[in-house]
């Protein structure tokens, strides 16, 4: 959800409006999946290397979200959704993380569409994680390491049990994943958007999606396999 503070910049407003309308604009795309039929959105909130910018914006984020997350609560809730998180959630302030693992408890049962919201999250600081468990389990004999595959590796990742992304979306004109997802995209399609995310709407989602289907999703097989396979 990139391009809050260049939004703002543009407009003459403070960085945090741009971040409060990036928020709105979050609720409404996921009720946007949602009305297109899409299960799981995971959003990249506030990543491990967020840390480095200043210590107010910092410090207005995490108000900004709790503010979003208690607003918004009740419409979440009315649309079935389900909140999961992924990160670091132990270094986040008491007033955001407290609410937010109490949402995700709470809303563990609801089926109609999961939320994904990456707080605190690096996908190398991920892989450390992960290796490290692994070779943890090695050592005191739960794992043999001629077995490790990648089942081994996903169940010891943030992500693991959900879907891998078959979409990934970068707004603003970048053209990078900047730390996000890099084992779990291996086979994931990206759009990169020039939108400013706080512009990027509905019709924008549309857009991205189109393109999706556009796309020629092989897996290691030839295109003459794709077209006889139906279940490619």
């Amino acid at each position: 959800m990139d391009g809050n503070g260049r939004w703002a910049a543009a407009r003459n407003l403070p960085r945090l409006e741009g971040h409060r309308r990036g928020g709105e604009r979050l609720i409404e795309i996921v009720d946007a999946c949602i009305d297109l039929g899409v299960s799981t959105l995971t959003v990249f909130a506030f990543s491990a290397e967020n840390w480095k910018r200043p210590p107010e914006e910092i410090s207005g984020l995490f108000k900004l979200g709790e503010w979003i997350l208690r607003a918004h609560l009740a419409r979440l809730e009315r649309r079935n959704v389900r909140l999961r998180a992924i990160g670091d959630l132990s270094a986040m302030p008491d007033f955001i993380r407290r609410p937010l693992t109490d949402v995700i408890e709470s809303s563990k049962h609801n089926t109609a569409f999961t939320l994904v919201v990456a707080l605190n999250y690096g996908a190398r600081q991920e892989i450390v994680r992960a290796a490290q468990a692994i070779a943890e389990d090695t050592a005191a004999g739960k794992i043999d390491p001629t077995k490790v595959d990648w089942s081994t590796v996903e169940s010891r990742l943030s992500t693991a049990g959900m879907p891998d992304p078959d979409l990934i979306i970068r707004t603003s004109g970048e053209f990078r994943l900047s730390n996000f997802l890099l084992l779990q995209s291996a086979y994931a399609e990206i759009v990169f958007s020039t939108v400013f995310w706080p512009d990027f709407t509905k019709e924008q989602l549309e857009l991205a999606l189109t393109e999706f289907g556009k796309r020629e999703r092989r897996f290691g097989m030839t295109r003459e396999q794709i077209q006889t396979t139906p279940t490619a």
